[in-house]
């Protein structure tokens, strides 16, 4: 490790081969605590390149249990964290909103590294018990039309390097990665970015790696997904557009309107009252535009307007929160 950490340190970068090498032999324990960090704190120096990350994708599924749910009809609605910005768990509700109406959801997420309220903290909190095997993830997904993938039970890789990055407490590469290494494979992407450095990044993998339907959403103001707090830049494999909040037919709202919360208690508490129909409109306004979007994404319910109204419907009809009760008994 000593030589690839000067290697690197002289500004050097990893081609996608020994990147994807280097990160497996991190995930079976070769190397000391001490220099795990210092590899990775220097990739919070510099930006990771797209070798890299391709590398380290690899890498990463190469270490995975594949799950096979046996459909192809599957979105993923997930940001890659980091924004600094501790909104409430946005992705998450809205992928609920989406099973609500009768698409079908693999979620990823995990345990949050640099915030307290990650998908995992949320949903355990509220009784959610996490799921390995597809025989149970399958029921979910038949019963509630969402299964929850807890990223360390299929990526023993991130299971090794959990209480580093706990203990650094910001954002590493490993957060780049959680978006494209769901192990369902699902046909449809939405994935929120930080920047749109990252969101290049992005848009080059998912390409060169051919995810079907894949968004990638930047809000311009530096969240990692529809705010609505400013403009929105939207990437697809068709091209590029800015979208204000008006155009996803809501007016502009306040940051701390989608404030998180200072504990896990009210984060949670933030999340079921939505799902219960009592959040407040900037609060649903928010989650709504990003469920539309992710099922404009599918072409499954026609355009925007459409998708919005369907989105309307699964959260004020309490469908959401029919799925989110089924899915923790």
């Amino acid at each position: 490790m000593r030589q690839i950490l000067e290697y690197l340190l002289d500004h050097q970068t990893l081609s996608k081969a020994e990147a994807q090498s280097i990160l497996t032999e991190i995930s079976n324990a070769k190397f000391s605590e001490a220099e795990v960090i210092s590899f990775v704190t220097i990739f919070l120096m510099r930006s990771i390149t797209q070798e890299e990350m391709e590398g380290f994708r690899e890498a990463l599924l190469g270490l995975s249990l594949r799950v096979d749910l046996e459909t192809e009809d599957l979105v993923d609605i997930v940001g890659t964290g980091g924004d600094g910005k501790n909104t409430f768990n946005i992705s998450t509700l809205s992928s609920f909103i989406v099973a609500g109406t009768g698409q079908k959801v693999a979620k990823q997420g995990n345990y949050g590294s640099s915030t307290l309220s990650g998908a995992s903290n949320v949903l355990e909190k509220l009784g959610y018990t996490f799921k390995k095997n597809e025989k149970d993830l399958k029921r979910d997904l038949y019963e509630t039309n969402i299964c929850f993938l807890h990223a360390p039970l299929f990526h023993p890789a991130l299971q090794n390097v959990a209480p580093l990055r706990k203990q650094l407490g910001i954002r590493t590469f490993f957060n780049l990665l959680g978006p494209l290494v769901n192990p369902a494979y699902p046909k449809y992407n939405l994935i929120g970015v930080a920047n749109l450095e990252i969101a290049r990044l992005y848009q080059y993998v998912t390409q060169k790696e051919k995810f079907r339907n894949f968004m990638l959403l930047h809000a311009l103001d530096g969240y990692d997904e529809i705010s609505l707090t400013g403009d929105t830049k939207i990437i697809t494999q068709g091209g590029e557009k800015i979208k204000s909040a008006q155009d996803f037919h809501y007016k502009n709202i306040s940051p701390n309107s989608i404030f998180g919360g200072d504990t896990l208690e009210e984060a949670a508490g933030i999340f079921l009252r939505i799902l219960e129909g009592k959040g407040s409109e900037e609060q649903n306004a928010v989650v709504l535009a990003n469920a539309a979007v992710a099922l404009e994404n599918t072409e499954k319910y026609g355009n925007y307007e459409e998708c919005l109204l369907r989105a309307k419907e699964s959260l004020f009809s309490f469908n959401a929160l029919n799925c989110f009760k089924k899915a923790i008994k």
